[in-house]
């Protein structure tokens, strides 16, 4: 959906000669470009581009509007608040190509059914916003990124909102998104950790590049499809998935086992208040971030701020108050459950629940053995 700023250089000898508006001939083509998924999480769902080619007049761009930079600074801090800066950029064809093939990205294109009209009013819209402070836009993972800006720019010159989702809509953002990540667990994992209600709702709004290449192939104009037929400009070289243990559920539920088993004290400890620092960027993030993601995230129940003080209360033995918040935290977590059963990604969250679940049996059974061994 995004990519990185690869060829500086060669954006900026492309821009010069957009300075001046160039009026495009009848065999002038404009294509949508589909570009399959990378390993980077930046590339996990593909990418959307523009393409105009006009043979006489010597172009062949390609205009993107999911350039960021990774040199930004403090970078990280605004991609979390949600006021990271991402842009359109222009490139010739043959550089963005490159770059695909390069990462072993396949390219698909949809040339669409245009009138010269709409063909130059899309090309001198697309200039305009790089030669204007309209270059610069938020990002937002579901309502403003490299897809539906393209969908947002070709509805508005089609004249009509002919451009969206599939109805009736019967699927939810996250159930759409969960896919794409099934062979990075860790990625997987946290995306869905981080995510909140939004993403649950169902998909009304047109936000992946392979989801718009299929809307494309279905959207017809004057009883006439919107675009031709799909061509691969580029099929990536097919590379066996060789799974690995150590990137999978398996690891965690190791993880967790160990935790559950050893039962150590200085190790829970650690453990909920690992817990529980997770569950306080949850929150805390939900207030300071724009993203809507993020906002209202039920996995707080799971990773509970609330750890922190019952972590307080076993370092200090004190068995009263830390009965009380394991019934507190319990209780939560038992909503929590209730909650996700019909969710996608509950299978993600059980080794989480199991064991928090065995550990705040093994702290009350082992300090009520305690205790008698005490009072004998």
């Amino acid at each position: 959906m995004i990519t990185k700023l690869l060829f500086p250089l060669f954006l900026l000898l492309t821009l010069p000669s957009l300075a001046q508006k160039v009026t495009l001939t009848d065999g002038a083509e404009i294509s949508i470009l589909t570009c399959g998924a990378g390993n980077e999480s930046y590339s996990l769902y593909g990418h959307t581009a523009v393409r105009i080619k006009d043979v006489p007049n010597q172009i062949d761009l390609v205009y993107n509007y999911g350039t960021f930079d990774f040199d930004t600074p403090n970078f990280v801090l605004k991609f979390v608040k949600g006021d990271l800066q991402y842009f359109i950029s222009v490139s010739k064809y043959e550089h963005f190509e490159y770059a695909y093939r390069y990462e072993n990205r396949s390219i698909y294109q949809q040339i669409l059914n245009l009138t010269l009209e709409q063909k130059q009013k899309l090309f001198d819209s697309l200039n305009d916003d790089i030669n204007s402070e309209s270059r610069f836009y938020t990002y937002k993972f579901i309502d403003r990124n490299c897809t539906n800006m393209v969908v947002d720019k070709l509805n508005d010159i089609l004249g009509d909102s002919l451009i969206h989702t599939q109805k009736p809509v019967e699927i939810s953002y996250r159930e759409i998104l969960f896919p794409y990540s099934k062979n990075h667990f860790f990625e997987q994992l946290g995306i869905n950790i981080i995510f909140g209600t939004k993403v649950d709702k169902k998909a009304e709004r047109l936000f992946l590049p392979f989801d718009f290449l299929e809307v494309l192939k279905n959207t017809s104009i004057d009883k006439k499809p919107l675009a031709n037929e799909t061509k691969t400009l580029f099929e990536a070289k097919a590379v066996a998935f060789k799974p690995s243990f150590w990137n999978s559920i398996y690891t965690i539920i190791v993880i967790l086992s160990i935790i559950v088993l050893l039962y150590k004290k200085w190790l829970n400890t650690f453990y909920f208040t690992l817990v529980g620092i997770i569950g306080v960027f949850l929150c805390v993030v939900g207030f300071y971030s724009f993203h809507d993601e993020v906002v209202w995230n039920y996995n707080a129940m799971l990773f509970n701020p609330l750890y922190l003080v019952l972590v307080y209360y076993y370092k200090k033995d004190n068995f009263k108050m830390i009965k009380l918040w394991v019934k507190i935290i319990a209780g939560m977590l038992v909503l929590y459950l209730v909650y996700m059963t019909t969710k996608i990604h509950l299978y993600l969250m059980l080794p989480f629940i199991v064991a928090h679940f065995l550990l705040f049996s093994r702290i009350i059974t082992q300090k009520k053995k305690t205790d008698i061994e005490i009072i004998q």
